[in-house]
């Protein structure tokens, strides 16, 4: 199955592109050609440049500490429930508890880039297209030309200031996509459309068969949710099918 997932609101699409541009530094910093570390390099600052945008209107980790905190105290009036499993929930909320300490404890995310004046000149060099040549900075190219675990040792040093920030937004998105209602639903002539009736949705997910070609575009708010299957032309241009499309349909809420 592949799976397509749209967010409700500002705060879940935040979680889930920092997600994205975590996932792919991690591929990148785990591999040993200096090609890929570079691209892992390249995402790093990325997620910097995300999080410094981000707390000049909002502080995401003050958000992301409100939100494992809610869902903490969510989770403790569940214990008294005679259904619950209680030895599962305990974890849960050990963990939960764990994060929230270790992102309490961080300070500024993204800080590692201004304290550091070679990546900092390495950052404003990668923003020129082609600019970081062995000509533009030749201490860029003796990087990348140590062995690779020199330069993963490093990588894993400059990357650890993020790791709090990532457990704890994986953490949230977790219990978020676990408590989801399921539907395995068709969408007639390619078209899906539903009303949340005032059900407070998070984050809605659509799941297809890999090998199905299609995909869905997707509009949801409060008041309406709008499937719109379509498949690629040659040019790679959507266009909207007109067979009916079976499907499984998750809608996220908060605990």
């Amino acid at each position: 199955m592949i799976l397509y997932e749209y967010p409700f609101n500002e705060r879940v699409r935040n979680l889930l592109r920092l997600e994205d541009q975590y996932q792919r530094l991690f591929f990148f910093v785990q591999q040993e050609d200096p090609r890929a570390h570079h691209a892992g390099l390249a995402t790093l600052f990325e997620i910097t440049d995300a999080l410094a945008r981000a707390s000049g209107r909002s502080d995401p980790r003050g958000e992301l500490l409100q939100e494992l905190e809610r869902q903490r105290q969510s989770l403790i009036t569940l214990r008294e429930h005679p259904e619950v499993e209680a030895e599962v929930l305990d974890t849960t909320i050990d963990r939960l508890q764990h994060v929230l300490a270790e992102l309490s404890a961080q300070g500024k995310p993204g800080d590692i880039t201004r304290q550091n004046e070679w990546l900092s000149s390495l950052r404003r060099r990668l923003l020129i297209p082609g600019g970081v040549c062995e000509f533009d900075m030749p201490s860029y190219h003796a990087w990348q030309a140590k062995p690779a675990q020199e330069r993963f040792a490093d990588l894993q040093q400059w990357c650890q200031p993020l790791l709090p920030l990532y457990e704890g937004l994986s953490l949230a998105l977790e219990l978020l996509r676990q408590n989801a209602e399921s539907h395995n639903l068709v969408a007639r002539h390619g078209q899906y459309q539903q009303s949340p009736n005032g059900k407070p949705y998070q984050l809605l997910r659509v799941w297809l068969p890999a090998d199905s070609r299609i995909f869905p575009e997707i509009s949801a708010n409060k008041y309406s949710i709008s499937i719109r299957f379509s498949n690629q032309d040659g040019q790679g241009k959507p266009q909207p099918v007109s067979q009916d499309v079976p499907f499984r349909l998750d809608l996220c809420t908060n605990l």
